[in-house]
């Protein structure tokens, strides 16, 4: 499929380099060694039979990532098109994965391999037995994992391999993101970099001493295959399993010092102008002028880094940076609108583009990436007006709406890049289902449009506008196996208003041609191989989804995004809490009757699932009112501080850190495809210490930026989203009261008149004289705070501290805005 060489990391390559030193250089260990020093002394202590001229296996594979879903890392990665399975088959064997629910797994459960979920029944036939573990990790819609998988794992010779000599387990890392987490960070310690698929072999007590990414099966010139890596490894664990494990154990006892994330005594938190303006200048060196984004190619959305510069512009809106920082965000979300990576015909948004132009991308399509893109371009709506953002904020949810959502109101979690050219296809191919040739545009759209200059058809006009060559628009620099040969990618060309010049029409007429077409050519869509749909539901991502529902909603006063963010509200609480356990669970499942399922050991939730969930409810709070979703939110806080609380250090682990199976207790300590849940927490606790009370939750949320203060200090690029909690910090929240009824119009004329603004450190609440609710007992100061002549009243306060009172949305919308630059011009 397609060739891919570049970066997928929100920072610079030096900064990178930094950053490992940085996490690894605290241990008695590492504190003379860089990362490659470290990985090459790990390699020269592995059996010599394990070193491929001074390279281990895992060096070996690390031009074979799919770094697609990671930022951080160096990615080198080479897709071609996949055979599909023989459909009229009965399978040859069956494994115990096609007893769980992960649509990944299902995707093994056929290999002739003897594979075992993660779980006590795997770990005790190691230890009984004696024998390694081969863990190998993946998701449902990575294209190298499908790979693997075929070439590797329904390979008969390989699979008696390894069900002879390793006890192996599979894991979807979506759905353990926890034991994906803690070899990963193995594998990148020990090599630089990482990706999925991901192998490594293990100890029967879990211990890592090797690892990789994708093997092929068999040696490619001076790349050792899977079997011969098996072969290699039984022999020396046979004969050198002491030097196999020691290997392994100084490295992780060095990542255990070099990983750990504390608050050193006396240490306070850094400055907020200081850290917010570094972070602006470390993007605004990797932006890239022509296209926007940071980088070149691949270019990846970065959701985070657009709502820190968009954060960064709202306290700065006076100065040349603060301009500058906005003309990067709306370029940005522009040409990402217009360019391939935004589907024109299905909606939503693919995962990352290839090229510098957005153009070609990788096809897949992740539900986390909806409902940030989703908040990022409402934003820029807010900050611009430009009805562009707003229309793409709702194309997004549109596109969620109809493919992503299950009846239940939960999300599914990604649609496959991959998928059969045709109905008679046995080879899929990435990016079949979106692409069209010009043949194809032409007869779905032969119509004469009339009053157009000459015999010009519907398909003449679609296929200027959307760049469509007769033989295809993919460069084949993009396309090194010609999968995209004679296809096209649509993309924007020109603005409706030039197009519309060039053929003669007005601009009303061609916006109904192209709607016409778009339509034409979704329904022909719908008639194609879909591509694989994982109905994995997440807790962590539907939280993130249930944010740009509510967040879209509010802001265009749409009821029915509302609702639908109520329904998502109502499916996390009914399907993935637990109420007698007092816990969130972490996934669920669309059953064959298309009933939502649970797994018959269920997953806990891990801290992503607490934090995204609460920061979704805080803002279906402050888009509804409705006081039941931010007393659930502090139930959840509370929880998560009993869960996940570092006590000594501050800060909050990934996952449990009693969990005797994993061996790293690991705190997130970057903002990638999605937000780090330790970056959302600290401002989902300020939020909260606004919205109840709690003054210690504002303490807490100082400690935990306190903790990051050394990374936020030297490179704040890694942490965008914390950077604006830190930015939140300095410039206290205000809060808004809106004191009238709730359904009264001149309440919501007021409430509006807030949401149209991009107001990065407020809360919103509304007080309506109830003073036995929940609001008027955690905030007493309410019951001051009255509507004036019977009239709905707005309040702006800083520590409930209040400007005098308005009743007119212009005199608020001057109140927040004016002594808001006043503040920041100063």
């Amino acid at each position: 499929m397609m060739l891919r060489l570049g970066f997928a990391w929100s920072t610079s390559s030096a900064t990178t380099k930094h950053i490992a030193q940085a996490r690894l250089s605290t241990g008695s260990l590492l504190r003379k060694n860089s990362p490659r020093t470290l990985y090459n002394n790990w390699c020269s202590g592995l059996p010599k039979a394990l070193q491929f001229g001074q390279k281990s296996v895992l060096a070996s594979t690390r031009l074979f990532w799919d770094s697609s879903r990671s930022s951080g890392v160096i990615f080198f990665s080479m897709a071609s098109g996949s055979n599909g399975p023989d459909r009229s088959k009965t399978p040859k064997h069956t494994n115990r994965l096609s007893k769980e629910k992960s649509s990944y797994l299902l995707q093994h459960a056929h290999n002739p391999v003897d594979w075992y979920p993660w779980g006590q029944e795997a770990f005790d036939k190691a230890k009984s037995e004696d024998k390694p573990i081969f863990l190998s990790v993946g998701y449902s819609t990575c294209h190298w994992c499908h790979v693997m998988e075929r070439e590797s794992f329904e390979d008969e010779e390989i699979g008696k391999i390894l069900s002879k000599n390793f006890v192996c387990i599979k894991v979807d890392r979506e759905e353990r993101p926890d034991v994906d987490k803690v070899y990963m960070t193995f594998v990148q310690a020990t090599s630089g970099g990482g990706g999925w698929p991901m192998s490594v072999w293990l100890t029967p007590d879990l211990r890592p001493f090797i690892g990789g990414t994708y093997f092929p099966p068999r040696d490619s010139g001076r790349r050792p295959g899977l079997k011969t890596v098996l072969l290699r490894i039984i022999e020396q664990w046979q004969s050198n399993r002491e030097t196999l494990e020691s290997s392994g154990e100084r490295v992780l006892e060095a990542l255990r010092k070099g990983t750990e994330i504390s608050a050193s005594p006396g240490e306070t938190l850094p400055s907020s102008p200081d850290v917010a303006n570094r972070c602006y200048q470390q993007l605004a060196h990797s932006y890239e002028e022509e296209y926007g984004g940071f980088r070149e190619a691949p270019k990846f959305p970065s959701p985070v880094n657009l709502m820190f510069l968009m954060s960064f512009w709202a306290v700065n809106r006076a100065s040349s940076e603060g301009a500058e920082a906005l003309r990067m965000v709306l370029h940005t979300l522009r040409m990402m609108a217009l360019g391939g990576i935004h589907d024109h015909v299905a909606q939503g948004f693919h995962r990352y583009s290839t090229d510098s132009s957005w153009h070609v991308p990788h096809f897949e399509k992740m539900l986390y990436d909806q409902g940030q893109l989703a908040v990022a371009y409402i934003t820029a709506y807010q900050v611009s007006g430009e009805c562009l953002f707003a229309d793409v904020a709702r194309d997004v949810l549109l596109y969620v709406s109809r493919d992503l959502s299950d009846k239940s109101g939960g999300f599914y979690s990604a649609e496959d890049a991959d998928s059969f050219p045709t109905v008679e296809s046995t080879e899929k191919r990435e990016g079949a289902f979106c692409v069209w040739t010009a043949g194809e545009i032409r007869e779905l759209l032969p119509d004469i449009v009339k009053g157009a200059t000459g015999a010009i058809t519907q398909a003449n006009i679609f296929m200027h506008h959307y760049g469509v060559k007769e033989q295809g628009n993919v460069d084949p620099a993009q396309d090194p196996h010609g999968e995209l040969q004679g296809q096209n990618v649509l993309i924007v060309r020109y603005s409706v208003e030039l197009t519309a010049a060039h053929f003669s029409i007005s601009v009303d007429r061609l916006s109904e041609l192209l709607s016409d077409a778009r339509a034409k050519l979704a329904e022909v869509r719908k008639a194609r191989p879909p591509p694989h749909l994982d109905t994995k539901m997440l807790a962590s991502w539907n939280g993130l989804m249930l944010s740009g529902f509510a967040r879209v909603g509010a802001v265009l006063g749409d009821k029915a995004l509302l609702e639908r963010a109520e329904r998502a509200a109502c499916f996390l609480r009914e399907h993935l809490w637990d109420e007698e356990g007092q816990r969130i669970l972490h996934s669920c499942y669309r059953g064959d009757n298309m009933e939502v399922e649970q797994a018959a050991s269920p997953i806990a939730g891990f801290l992503d699932d607490y934090a995204f969930v609460v920061c979704g409810l805080l803002d279906l709070f402050e888009a509804t009112q409705r006081v039941h979703w931010l007393q659930w939110a502090e139930e959840l806080q509370l929880r998560q501080d009993q869960l996940f609380w570092d006590s000594q250090g501050s800060g909050y682990f990934c996952s449990d850190p009693s969990d005797p199976t994993l061996l790293l207790a690991l705190k997130q300590d970057q903002d990638g495809a999605e937000p780090s849940a330790n970056s959302v927490s600290a401002m989902n606790l300020l939020r909260l210490s606004h919205l109840t009370g709690r003054q210690d939750w504002i303490q807490r949320s100082q400690q935990l930026l306190t903790a990051f203060s050394d990374r936020l200090i030297k490179v704040p690029v890694a942490l965008p989203d914390m950077v604006r909690s830190v930015m939140a910090q300095h410039y206290t929240l205000k809060q808004i009261v809106i004191c009238g009824q709730p359904d009264a119009e001149d309440t919501a004329s007021l409430i509006s008149c807030v949401n149209s603004l991009f107001l990065p450190h407020k809360v919103l609440m509304l007080a309506d004289g109830n003073k036995e609710g929940f609001l008027y007992q955690r905030l007493p100061v309410l019951s001051t705070l009255v509507a004036q002549e019977g009239k709905a009243t707005a309040y702006v306060c800083e520590n409930f501290a209040c400007a005098l009172p308005v009743t007119c949305p212009q005199e608020l919308r001057r109140l927040l805005l004016e002594p808001f630059l006043q503040v920041h011009q100063s």
